[in-house]
Formats: structure tokens, C-alpha cells, sequence
């Protein structure tokens, strides 16, 4: 075989989900009560989207004079207090939040913050320190941690293309499935499926090259996901969006019984450098009708309390606007909760504070990683420290 073929036809492999029984094939394991089986919904919003014009401290005359062109007028936003109102570009989301499945939590962000999108990514992708590397993912570290459900397979699944680094672990990952036909479709092309089989039989778990391993998983995965996902045809209406078109494919993930724990969207175009209030109101408009249609499609499918849904951006951006109608890299930022199984709804924690600033920059109040230890000890159900190597006291949203 020419080695350019073999890159070629080994590369869609590559986001493959390890998962320790990899010659059984997944379609024959037996399906488990599915009932009360919570997932999580991670929303990731890439470019740094300005928080102080998403969730409006309108309360609050630093804002205004800040931001002397780029601040949204009080007549316009959504007002949900007397201090912060929505973005009017998020007005499918008020309904959400007077059903109290809408959670805001202010100022998080981590100490020694970087203001680079990669390593600010990176950091918030593994949950590591600022000053800290690693190499998996959080999600990736639950996938590899021992808990009750990472032994069934595709634990976690990134609607995309290509794997986030939050979804790799050191013996286990995610998978990135787009589109669950497509790759059905790819993994029984005669090349894949012959090299499949020609291996399968003659190589054991010790002398299973990793390769070989990933397309067998693959191979048997993307049979068990088609299958399954065909189940479920989702009734409720979608925008036209990429974004809407990732979250009804996870509607139909969840509502077909697919044994996920963890999916993965991302909606990219948050780095308002200039021009700011048009891209960032177009990307808002995208994304709060696309989580307006997921949430209240999961309500009538009686999901909505088995869902958790969060979303964040790698940092927020400068208090004080920069000369070309824009907002440069900051910091601290908001992160955004769903799900109908709330404890605490609504606004949880104050606004931000535009006076006790650093160099500029919003300082945080809560620690990122306190939100994911959260979602891991009271929504995953593993001990936080597992995964963020250090013990973190959590919040109280749910």
C-alpha cells in the first residue's frame, strides 16, 4: 500500500473513543435502564465573547462610561433585574430563564489569567493552573477516572469533525461523530472495513497496535451509533444554523437512548476586535435561538430534567471598549447554565465589579474549576479531585 493512501485512510480514525473491552462489539452490548440517565451539554463559545454585552450591568454607570458607543441602550436589553438584563440579540433565551431553567454565574475565571485564545483555551479545555500544562482534557480525565458509566463505550461524543483536547484522555477519548450516517458510511469503505477484519481476529489485547485498535473501536462504534440514533426522528423545528444543526443532532442522540454522558458543540466568531456590536449581536442571535430550541425541545421529550447544559468562552473582554468600536482580550467572564433540575435559577451570583479592577481586566470571583467540580460531583457523579488533581468546594446550581 502506497503510505499516502495509508495516512489517507488511517486519518479518519483519528478521534476514535478507546474503550477497554475494544473487540466486543458494541451492538451486542446489552442496553441498560436509561431512565434518570443524566448527560451533559458543554457549549463552547470560541473567540472570547464579550460577557459585560451578553449579561448587561446596566445598574451600573461604569458600564456606560466605559463603553460610550458600544454599550446597549436600557431601553433596548432585557431586563431581569435591577442591575443586569440580557443582550436583545438573546431574546429567545428570556422564556427560558422565567422558567427557571436558566442559571447565570458572573466574574468566573481562574488566577493569573492568559489572554491568548490558544492558552486560555488550553486552560480552560484541561482544567490545569495558568502556569500549569497538561496534555488531557477534563473530560478526557473523567473518561479515564473509574467511574459507574465510562466503561460503556462513547461516553463522550464532540459533534464536529475533530476532537477538542477537552475530550482526550490518557487511555480513553471521545469520539467526534458529525454526522453518525457519514461515518457509518466511511467505516464500511472496502479499505477500512478489510483492514478491520484482517486484524480483528489475530491480534489480542497485548499485541493490538494502537492503530488497529482505534479502527476496530471505530468501525464497531459508528455501527452502534447509526443504528441507535436512527431510532428517533426529532420532531421540534431547529434554526438553519451550524449551531442549531449540532444541538439537533444531540436531540436525537439523547432522545434515540444513545448510552452518551458528555456531548461537545462549539459556536466560533466571538473576537470583537472591531465592529463589535453587529458580529457579536449576529453570533448571540445564533446561539440563544439555538439553545432556546434544544432546551425547550428536550422539555416536551421529558429530557430536560436529565440534561444539564453549560456554556463558556476561553475569557471575557477589556471593561473599557478600544477605539475601533471593539473590545480587546480580558479576562474574568460568565458561564451560562441550563437544565430543569436547577437548584438555584436565575442570576446566582452578583454583577460584576467594573471599579476593583486589574490593570484593566475584571477580576474573578469564582474559579472555573469550581463549576466543573459541580457538574462532576453532583452531575457526573465522581469525585472532583480525581479529575482537577486538586479538591475544589463546587458551587450550588444543582
Amino acid at each position: 500500500m502506497k503510505r499516502r493512501d495509508f495516512l489517507r485512510n488511517t486519518a479518519l480514525v483519528s478521534g476514535a473513543y478507546l474503550i477497554p473491552a475494544f473487540l466486543k462489539p458494541f451492538e451486542a452490548l446489552a442496553m441498560n435502564d436509561l431512565t434518570g440517565f443524566k448527560n451533559l451539554v458543554i457549549i463552547q463559545l470560541s473567540g472570547g465573547n464579550d460577557g459585560l454585552n451578553t449579561v448587561i450591568p446596566y445598574g451600573n454607570d461604569v458600564y456606560y462610561q466605559k463603553r460610550k458607543t458600544i454599550a446597549v441602550n436600557p431601553t433596548d436589553l432585557i431586563k431581569l433585574d435591577d442591575m443586569q438584563g440580557l443582550n436583545p440579540n438573546l431574546a429567545a433565551l428570556k422564556e427560558l430563564y422565567d422558567q427557571g431553567w436558566m442559571s447565570i454565574i458572573n466574574s468566573v475565571g481562574y488566577p493569573n489569567p492568559d489572554r491568548s485564545h490558544f492558552r486560555s483555551m488550553d486552560i480552560w479545555q484541561t482544567g490545569s493552573e495558568a502556569n500549569q500544562f497538561l496534555s488531557t482534557g477534563w473530560i478526557g480525565r473523567y473518561l479515564d477516572s473509574n467511574c459507574q458509566t465510562c466503561k460503556n463505550p462513547y461516553t463522550a461524543i464532540e459533534v464536529d469533525d475533530t476532537l477538542s483536547l477537552a475530550m482526550k484522555g490518557l487511555t480513553k477519548k471521545g469520539i467526534a461523530v458529525q454526522d453518525p450516517n457519514k461515518l457509518f458510511q466511511t467505516t464500511r469503505e472496502p479499505f477500512f472495513k478489510d483492514m478491520v477484519h484482517a486484524h480483528q481476529d489475530h491480534l489480542n489485547e497485548d499485541n493490538l497496535g494502537y492503530l488497529y485498535k482505534t479502527m476496530i473501536e471505530t468501525y464497531s462504534s459508528a455501527d452502534y451509533i447509526q443504528k441507535t440514533a436512527k431510532t428517533y426522528q426529532v420532531k421540534a423545528d431547529y434554526p438553519a444554523t451550524g449551531l442549531g444543526n449540532q444541538l439537533k443532532t444531540v436531540s436525537k442522540f439523547i432522545n434515540s437512548g444513545l448510552q452518551t454522558r458528555v456531548y461537545y458543540v462549539s459556536l466560533s466568531g466571538f473576537d470583537t476586535h472591531t465592529g463589535q456590536q453587529a458580529q457579536q449581536g449576529r453570533q448571540l442571535k445564533i446561539y440563544a435561538d439555538a439553545v432556546a430550541a434544544f432546551i425547550k425541545d428536550l422539555k416536551q421529550t421529558d429530557k430536560l430534567d436529565d440534561t444539564l447544559v453549560m456554556t463558556f468562552s476561553e475569557f471575557g473582554r477589556r471593561v473599557e471598549q478600544n477605539a475601533s468600536n471593539g473590545t480587546d482580550h480580558g479576562t474574568a467572564n460568565n458561564v451560562l447554565i441550563y437544565g430543569g433540575k436547577l437548584k438555584k435559577a436565575g442570576i446566582y451570583n452578583p454583577a460584576p465589579d467594573l471599579v476593583n479592577l486589574n490593570q484593566g481586566d475584571l477580576q474573578y470571583q469564582v474559579d472555573f474549576r469550581d463549576v466543573y467540580a459541580t457538574v462532576l460531583d453532583k452531575w457526573l457523579d465522581v469525585n472532583n479531585s480525581q479529575i482537577l488533581n486538586k479538591q475544589f468546594a463546587g458551587l450550588d446550581f444543582v
